[in-house]
C-alpha cells in the first residue's frame, strides 16, 4: 500500500533536497531539470515552483499542484490508490 505524506508544510530547503534525491534541483524558487532548465508541468505548460509541488505518490512524476494537472495525470495514467 503506497503511503503519501504531505510536504505542503515541509520546508523549502527540506523540499529542495528531496528533489535532489530524485535527480533534480532548484534555484530556490523552481523545480530544475538535471541540465537547469525549469522543469515544465506537461498538462499546463508551466514551470513547476517548489512551493506548489507535488510528487505523485510511487513515482518520480511531479507537477503543479493544481487540479487540471493531478487529474490529467489521473486519466492519462489512472489513479494507483483504486
Amino acid at each position: 500500500m503506497t503511503k503519501l505524506i504531505s510536504i505542503k508544510d515541509m520546508s523549502n530547503d527540506l523540499k529542495i533536497a528531496l528533489l535532489k534525491e530524485l535527480g533534480y534541483d532548484s534555484d530556490g524558487i523552481f523545480v530544475l531539470e538535471k541540465d537547469g532548465d525549469k522543469h515544465i508541468d506537461k498538462y499546463i505548460n508551466e514551470p513547476v515552483r517548489v512551493d506548489n509541488m507535488f510528487i505523485y505518490p510511487g513515482s518520480v512524476v511531479i507537477l503543479d499542484n493544481n487540479s487540471l494537472s493531478i487529474s490529467s495525470f489521473l486519466e492519462e495514467y489512472g489513479d494507483v490508490f483504486g
